[in-house]
């Protein structure tokens, strides 16, 4: 094999220069429910935007049978959000006390834990997913994580 020529030697520099860029990671952000819905579904969850004239847009799933809310928050006239909460509750559980559920908060990451206004224990985490988004894999890790705490905190409230 002869010598290789500059322009060869160049474009060869700059084909490997291209394969080696890492590819960039889809960002994704709240702007779009339906984005959020598919990567919900991506997790083999059910999911069903809701959205109700005046009010901000939410979607319904499950998981394990423990019904769950995403809701989109930091919204400008009920679109364009910035921020995402996951929301779950138990109607069937209100004689936890406040001191198992600070216990829950004292010695969890991630979520927190309170009664609301009616008296069910809820449990709450905020994702926060401004400005150009953050990966969509990072998005899926989320909902990953709150898939272990549902299941923990389930198991948290009807402990004996």
């Amino acid at each position: 094999m002869g010598p290789i020529s500059l322009r060869t030697a160049l474009a060869m520099g700059a084909a490997l220069a291209f394969a080696a860029t890492p590819a960039q990671a889809e960002l994704v952000n709240a702007k779009s429910p339906a984005t959020i819905k598919a990567i919900v579904e991506s997790q083999g969850w059910p999911a069903t935007i809701v959205s109700k004239p005046g009010e901000d847009p939410y979607i319904e799933s499950n998981r394990n049978d423990l019904k769950f809310l995403v809701l989109f928050m930091n919204c400008t006239d009920n679109k364009n959000c910035k921020t995402l909460q996951y929301y779950m509750g138990f109607t069937d559980a209100k004689n936890v006390s406040l001191e198992r559920l600070n216990e829950w908060n004292k010695t969890k990451r991630f979520a927190r834990a309170y009664r609301d206004k009616e008296g069910d224990p809820v449990l709450e985490m905020d994702v926060d997913i401004d400005f150009a988004g953050i990966p969509r894999e990072n998005l899926g890790e989320t909902f990953n994580t709150w898939a272990s705490l549902m299941d923990s905190y389930r198991d948290f409230i009807f402990a004996k």
